[in-house]
């Protein structure tokens, strides 16, 4: 799915008004009924429902179990919408006249029996409690951190004891980047307008969307430019292609590893074993020798363990017939390891997939990275990229900060973490797949390895599907195992039902 840009969005906006001759209060209208139905599909908080509860009783005492009990039975479903400035606003005041069934936008609320007013922070406790709270105080073309007055209407709106809904964007999320500008709704559900937006999906702006739903306003799809820098990974575009029936192993691609050290044997072997998982025809684990005995004892059958050879060129010709190498996952950092990661960083014309001790290393020598004439692929987490970039920790805008590197260094970049990252050819696209419970050491090396099985192979997008696929591994294993005790071998182990979802 295409995510498109503040500017793009507004252009788009334009062109429907001046060129197709829609009107504004039309698409504003459209809007607010979009945002009223997932108004009304949510279910009303109350008593043992989901919902905070956070409101005092007239005389400042928190309510009884009794008190509370009278208030629910007597109430109503009831929103407070609050409105900024914008258009954005308009859409809110448009949605609370419709929510109370009323059919210009101020006029026809307050004949509704709305009440449309000013935002008084000195009286704060009248504006709880309600069954839902609609942020409709800035949209897509905000770019500075919130007033005052408006982050403490953003920090309100979780104050209701029911469900918040965002209009287009939570307020006080950067519509490109995620970025948090000072303070922002964090929101249930955000109701989006005509198309996606990069903010909704990356970075804490993920965090604060809520669940994201994209309305339909009757902006003509023909308005928005065909291509994006930016684009949401989609599971029905995916496929991987069918095996021959007459293919043998030689077919399926010979993927090299350098891997593991004194200590770290783990990382190896679940790199090892993923690219099992991922398809490899054949799969070389190349690792010190004081390990060797650990790792073929470890790792399953179908990995071949090999001792390093102690001089340079003879791992280089271990190596050269391979389809594709992972280099890094538990290597250390040490000279023998530094020697080993430039020789095949300049010896071998197959795409390199770098992780981990590969990356650290190489952020010493990014000018044999740029030097490169094979494909490289590299897969930092957050700290392992500062190191690669000289960037500052947090990353504010992750989708510039891996697009710049991406082009900078002709290479393909995959920024791990909460809603991954892939960049290549200034083209940035997310991955919507994963969940915390693979926060756990060990994951990013089944990614290595699932990822080398797929370039080894020749898969087209490997990148892009490997990310999609650990993610989407990590999700069956979380509904096997839960959150807390899944493992990156629960991961491992579920690769291939992952993968026969797309086959």
């Amino acid at each position: 799915m295409n995510l498109y840009t503040a500017e793009q969005m507004r252009e788009a906006d334009r062109r429907a008004i001046e060129e197709r001759g829609i009107p504004s209060l039309q698409l504003m209208e459209n809007a607010a009924l979009a945002v009223v139905r997932e108004v009304r599909a949510l279910p009303i908080p109350g008593p043992g429902l989901d919902g905070p509860i956070g409101w005092l009783t007239a005389d400042g005492h928190m309510p009884t179990p009794e008190e509370q009990a009278e208030f629910w039975a007597m109430r109503r479903r009831s929103a407070i919408v609050w409105c900024g400035p914008g258009n954005n606003g308009g859409d809110g005041v448009a949605a609370a006249r419709l929510l109370l069934e009323s059919r210009e936008m101020e006029r026809l609320l307050n004949q509704a029996g709305g009440v449309l007013e000013d935002f008084d922070p000195a009286h704060k406790e009248q504006y709880m409690p309600f069954d839902v709270a609609i942020d409709a105080l800035f949209g897509v073309g905000l770019c500075r951190d919130l007033g005052p007055d408006a982050a403490l209407a953003a920090r309100m709106t979780r104050w209701a004891t029911g469900w918040v809904v965002s209009v287009d964007v939570p307020s006080g999320i950067h519509a490109g980047t995620g970025d948090v500008m000072g303070t922002a709704v964090r929101a249930d559900v955000t109701v989006t307008l005509s198309q996606g937006k990069p903010g909704l999906y990356v970075g804490q702006g993920a965090v604060h969307s809520g669940r994201v739903v994209t309305a339909d306003i009757g902006i003509p799809k023909d308005v928005y430019p065909e291509q994006t820098q930016t684009v949401l990974v989609d599971r029905e575009g995916l496929s991987l292609p069918r095996r021959a029936r007459d293919a043998h192993k030689g077919d399926f691609g010979r993927l090299f590893i350098l891997a593991g050290s004194r200590g770290c044997t783990g990382a190896a072997a679940l790199c090892a074993q993923a690219a099992v998982r991922g398809g490899a025809g054949l799969v070389t684990l190349a690792v010190p020798e004081d390990v060797y005995p650990i790792l073929a004892a470890r790792c399953c059958a179908e990995v071949m363990v090999q001792p390093l050879p102690q001089d340079s060129g003879a791992v280089l010709e271990l190596a050269r017939g391979c389809t594709a190498a992972v280099i890094g996952p538990g290597l250390g950092r040490g000279e023998r390891a530094e020697q080993l990661v430039l020789a095949l960083m300049r010896g071998l014309e197959c795409p390199i997939i770098l992780d981990a001790d590969g990356l650290n290393i190489i952020s010493r020598h990014i000018d044999v990275l740029d030097e490169r004439e094979g494909a490289a692929i590299l897969t930092p987490h957050d700290g392992e990229f500062a190191r690669l970039s000289g960037c500052e920790l947090p990353i504010r805008d992750r989708l510039g900060a891996a697009a710049e590197f991406a082009r900078r260094h002709r290479c393909t970049l995959v920024l791990k973490g909460f809603r991954t990252v892939i960049s290549a050819g200034g083209t940035c696209v997310v991955n919507p797949t994963g969940n915390p419970g693979m926060a756990k050491g060990g994951s990013g090396d089944a990614l290595a390895g699932l990822m080398g099985a797929l370039a080894a192979q020749g898969v087209p997008d490997a990148p892009i599907l490997a990310v999609w696929l650990h993610g989407r591994a990590g999700d069956l294993a979380a509904q096997d195992k839960g959150e807390y005790g899944l493992t990156p071998s629960d991961l491992v182990e579920q690769i291939p039902s992952a993968i026969k979802e797309l086959t």
